[in-house]
């Protein structure tokens, strides 16, 4: 035989479910707030020196004549990207110290021009840039013979 819940026992047990889903989601719904700071740091990287190195020398330094031409490459050793913005050279010692030819030869006598300029603008990391140089002797209509022989020093500059 069913057993029969009176009415009252009904509402009693309706009301009891009622009231804990109540509870439960009062319970659901409880919470703190909170504040709270934190530190950190980062780190900016630094330039780093752009390397050069050049090519042996093509031609023939001798007074009058179009001279020796020399290859060079600019690269990027840094870790991220940095502009270049021209190559310069000079008759210089690698030190950047001024050359001074033996003998009687002169170094205004020298002229290194950049015929092929390396191209300006980003150069990724190992990324490169090249140009050439071209080192020629004047012909002074004087003696030059303590010419012969030099071993004329370029120093480039980039920046």
């Amino acid at each position: 035989m069913a057993r029969k819940i009176s009415r009252g026992k009904k509402r009693v047990t309706i009301a009891l479910a009622v009231v804990l889903t109540l509870a439960g989601a009062g319970a659901a719904l409880a919470y703190w707030t909170s504040t709270g700071t934190g530190a950190g740091t980062a780190t900016t990287g630094a330039q780093v020196a752009f390397t050069i190195t050049s090519d042996p020398a093509v031609g023939e330094i001798a007074p009058g004549s179009a001279g020796e031409t020399v290859a060079f490459t600019v690269t990027n050793p840094g870790p991220g990207t940095q502009y270049l913005t021209t190559v310069a050279v000079a008759l210089a010692n690698a030190d950047g110290t001024p050359w001074v030819p033996t003998g009687n030869c002169l170094i205004a006598d020298y002229t290194a021009t950049m015929t092929t300029p390396a191209p300006a603008g980003e150069l990724a990391v190992l990324g490169t840039s090249s140009g050439v140089v071209t080192v020629t002797l004047a012909n002074t209509a004087a003696n030059q013979d303590d010419c012969q022989g030099q071993d004329v020093p370029l120093y480039f500059i980039a920046s």
